[in-house]
């Protein structure tokens, strides 16, 4: 069986730059394509596979020029919101047999942490979210911190939940963080993080504390393999790494 192709789109940048490493180490993939900003995409190097770690500003029309050429897309760029979305999957219509996995974030513990907190937010009456990032990042709040809240939403309409209680009827300087799905998100950026959330549920008398830290970039590596080796048995567009992962 021959090797599947693989381009990175940021190739140069810190994610982009560990994927390649990861790509030209992993048994079955072969790199054949790096590109970075003012680059001509072209005909991406004739890959199967096209893993894309750009900007916001740029994901979109990255991965645009990838589906009209028939190739799987496995994204790790964040700031795709709902209308994005929408326009993704109406271009996939005329490329059925195209893949597009974008994934707020590929280490198998941050999925897995997502899942638990999905689980735990029916049985809770309050949670928040507090995620910490290096100070380079240029989002807030992360890709994972949004994702997380809007599964933690989702759970508490299924479950019939009221708003999470806050009495705070004064915060001009922002201090309660921001709400994503009714969720309120704190964003820490500190010299010497690299991801790290952690989120919190309380109820009367106790609280529970679902945490995860990738320490190295090496961390999200596996998810991104994996997310190659599947994204092309998944057409269409897929939210989410966990539904590669049975997860």
């Amino acid at each position: 069986m021959s090797n599947t192709k693989v381009s990175v789109i940021g190739a140069s940048g810190r994610m982009g730059s560990e994927v390649c490493r990861a790509v030209e180490s992993a048994d079955g993939l072969e790199l054949v394509g790096r590109f970075d900003v003012g680059d001509d995409l072209g005909d991406l190097s004739g890959a199967d596979v096209v893993v894309e770690f750009s900007v916001p500003a740029a994901s979109a029309g990255n991965v645009a020029h990838c589906v009209d050429r028939g190739v799987h897309v496995v994204v790790g760029t964040t700031g795709w919101d709902d209308a994005k979305l929408a326009d993704l999957s109406t271009r996939l219509e005329a490329h059925p047999e195209v893949g597009v996995l974008i994934a707020p974030n590929f280490a198998i513990g941050a999925v897995l942490m997502m899942a638990f907190a999905s689980k735990a937010a029916e049985f809770y009456e309050s949670a928040e979210v507090i995620e910490l990032h290096h100070p380079d990042k240029v989002d807030a709040p992360s890709g994972t911190a949004a994702r997380t809240a809007e599964l933690i939403g989702a759970a508490r309409d299924r479950a019939g939940l009221a708003d999470v209680p806050d009495a705070t009827t004064s915060d001009p300087d922002g201090a309660r963080g921001a709400r994503a799905h009714g969720i309120p998100v704190h964003s820490v950026r500190l010299r010497g993080l690299v991801a790290h959330q952690e989120v919190l549920f309380g109820q009367t008398g106790e609280m529970l504390t679902i945490r995860h830290d990738s320490f190295d970039r090496v961390s999200f590596m596996p998810g991104v393999v994996a997310a190659v080796r599947k994204v092309g048995e998944h057409p269409g567009l897929t939210v989410g790494l966990e539904h590669y992962l049975g997860i």
